[in-house]
């Protein structure tokens, strides 16, 4: 049996390079939910069509790629219109999950354990296709000095992006394991975790 496995995290807590850690050092397949939904959003021709319904025009430009202007302006400072989007694409992106799981599983050699990586893994009730849930965790300073960097914002900026996001406690709550990203030993940690 397959087992799956949840990875979620805060904003700048370094879930996507845990994930990259993971898949490296122990050979884990990978389903990253936000490339995947940009994609779904790109390319699904169902996807597509109910948020051009919702929209009232294309949400494609003219060389296909996904108009992320289009879709930031419609949900700013709206949270109705944000779960709007969320009911078409978080249903979207656990089918496809689901899909890639069952084409990994019918391989010859198929592999033991699979990671979904979310930072809403919980909030978008991805929980119930991970068997299991890490949670990635790092000291404020840290996540907010991380994503001014990344991101080229300010400490207000990153604070309020982290004041919309689950709490640290919430998340704890659902996790299986943590794994704290402070600069210690990440690998004995996730080898923990995994085992």
């Amino acid at each position: 049996m397959m087992v799956r496995i949840g990875l979620t995290g805060g904003i700048g807590a370094g879930k996507s390079y845990v994930a990259s850690l993971i898949h490296s050092h122990f050979g884990i397949p990978v389903y990253d939910c936000d490339s995947s939904a940009k994609r779904l959003m790109a390319e699904s021709t169902e996807v597509r069509g109910a948020l051009e319904q919702l929209l009232g025009k294309p949400v494609c430009k003219p060389d296909g790629t996904l108009d992320r202007q289009l879709l930031a302006s419609y949900v700013f400072g709206n949270k109705e219109a944000a779960r709007s989007i969320e009911k078409i694409v978080h249903p979207a992106v656990k089918a496809d999950f689901q899909e890639w799981t069952t084409q990994l599983a019918q391989q010859p050699a198929p592999p033991r354990a699979v990671l979904i990586e979310s930072a809403i893994l919980i909030e978008a009730g991805f929980t119930d296709v991970a068997d299991k849930v890490i949670v990635v965790e790092a000291p404020m300073e840290l996540r907010i000095a991380r994503v001014m960097k990344r991101d080229g914002c300010t400490e207000q900026q990153v604070g309020e992006r982290i004041a919309r996001q689950m709490s640290d406690s919430d998340r704890r709550n659902a996790a299986d394991a943590i794994i704290i990203n402070d600069g210690r030993n990440l690998i004995s940690q996730l080898q923990a975790a995994i085992n």
